[in-house]
């Protein structure tokens, strides 16, 4: 059987695609990890905005687990981010703003995953959509 490596995480964005598949292929992991797209990534499946998404997230990153026996789980967020945006409100929103709420999914993500897989390893990254 393959060796599959890890679960990726990341953001639906049309404008994103490109710049994960050239993040994984410098890290080494075509062919070597599950996919789970979705808006915001780590917002996406962290924010009380989107609940409804948090289960079906988790189910999928079991199956993986179960079914490529992955080992870590890698999310990529995107600065520029509309589900960032959404979960903001009508508040003032500018990248400082943007960045604490990449931060908190981040540690919201890092929690629910230490309770639920505690032998997962989970790495983060922020990529920008103008390099």
């Amino acid at each position: 059987m393959k060796k599959y490596e890890a679960m990726v995480l990341s953001c639906m964005d049309p404008r994103f695609q490109p710049k994960v598949y050239k993040y994984l292929k410098n890290k080494k992991l075509t062919g070597k990890y599950s996919s789970f797209t979705i808006a915001g990534a780590a917002i996406g499946v962290t924010a009380k905005k989107f609940k409804k998404w948090h289960s079906t997230f988790l189910d999928n990153l079991s199956t993986s687990i179960k079914l490529h026996k992955i080992h870590k789980l890698i999310v990529i967020n995107h600065k520029d981010c509309g589900a960032a945006k959404i979960v903001n409100g009508k508040k003032k929103f500018n990248s400082v703003v943007e960045n604490r709420i990449h931060k908190e999914s981040f540690k919201k993500i890092k929690k629910v995953i230490n309770k639920k897989f505690p032998n997962l390893k989970v790495g983060f990254k922020i990529l920008s959509l103008k390099d």
